[in-house]
């Protein structure tokens, strides 16, 4: 069984890990790295994930961790797993180290907060990406062609455009550099037609239930990245879901005035944008107040999603 984009499982070329890694516990082995997360085995069915406050951006994992960042990446997963009646089935049993298995409950105080107890799945090779809204790289397609990911779209759309309904744009993981986005008639071909349209419906629904809650607590979720596998045969939502690392938050105030202001790791993208790197390894260390900033931001939208602090 896999579980997670297998080809990730490794630091971004040149790129420095800190040395105080709370991912990394004494005396085990992880299963898989991630750049942000590290895997571990908790006997054959089960997996335990453990998140840091490293952030990648451009394929490269930053020198500077944001404090904080893995215990909100943890904390909204499960919020939005255990609440969203879409979201099921998931992989996440608990987030409790103490309903976790030996060894991992003799490391509580390094994981609490920041880990999950989830079944392992056969991850489906493709990631499943919802996007409510025109933005990014959605958007700079669509100047050029007025398409996104091949899909045509009305004229006349701004960036921030609310699209209605939502577009499902799957793409798939190089085992080098980024993602790339795929038309659906080639999912079918990686993932077979009946599981395609599965996971675009699935995708979709969980998507739409999201946005109505967020939009209800002040935020706009903008777009969106989602993992499944199959445990049992089942499928099932894997990874995480819905956090500021692999969503688009803006501010609803802002927005309804016509401005994007982001709660996510694109006002990290945007500084790495000004400050003239070429997006290739290394990556420059972020200053203080962008950590302070982006430690902010991702604590705000934790607080106005689950409604207490994270």
């Amino acid at each position: 069984m896999r579980f997670g984009r297998t080809m990730n499982y490794a630091p971004a070329s040149g790129a420095a890990i800190p040395a105080a890694d709370e991912s990394v516990i004494p005396g085990l082995a992880p299963w898989r790295r991630g750049k942000v997360r590290s895997v571990y085995e908790a006997g054959r069915d089960h997996l335990v994930l453990v998140a840091s406050d490293r952030l990648s951006a451009y394929d490269s994992i930053l020198p500077t961790p944001i404090p904080g960042k893995g215990r909100v990446l943890t904390g909204l997963s499960g919020y939005w797993m255990r609440t969203l009646k879409s979201a099921a089935p998931h992989h996440l049993i608990s987030d409790r180290v103490s309903e976790f298995p030996e060894p991992f409950r003799a490391h509580a105080a390094r994981l609490e907060g920041r880990s999950h107890y989830v079944m392992r799945a056969n991850r489906i090779d493709v990631e499943c990406v919802v996007r409510g809204y025109l933005t990014g790289s959605g958007w700079n397609e669509y100047r050029q062609s007025g398409t996104v990911c091949g899909l045509a779209l009305p004229a006349g759309l701004g960036d921030g455009s609310r699209l209605e309904p939502a577009i499902f744009t799957p793409a798939t993981k190089a085992d080098q550099g980024h993602d790339e986005n795929i038309p659906f008639a080639r999912m079918i071909e990686i993932v077979g037609r009946e599981t395609a349209h599965a996971l675009r419906a699935r995708s979709l629904a969980i998507y739409e239930e999201a946005r109505v809650r967020a939009w209800d607590r002040d935020l706009v979720l903008a777009d969106t990245k989602f993992e499944f596998g199959r445990v049992d045969g089942a499928l099932t939502l894997i990874d995480e879901a819905l956090s500021p690392d692999s969503s688009r938050y803006w501010d609803r105030a802002e927005y309804e005035d016509g401005r994007l202001l982001s709660f996510d790791k694109q006002y990290v993208r945007d500084w790495l944008d000004r400050s003239g790197w070429n997006h290739e390894p290394p990556p420059p260390a972020l200053p203080p107040e962008v950590v302070a900033k982006t430690q902010e931001r991702y604590a705000e939208a934790y607080r106005r999603l689950t409604g207490s602090q994270a």
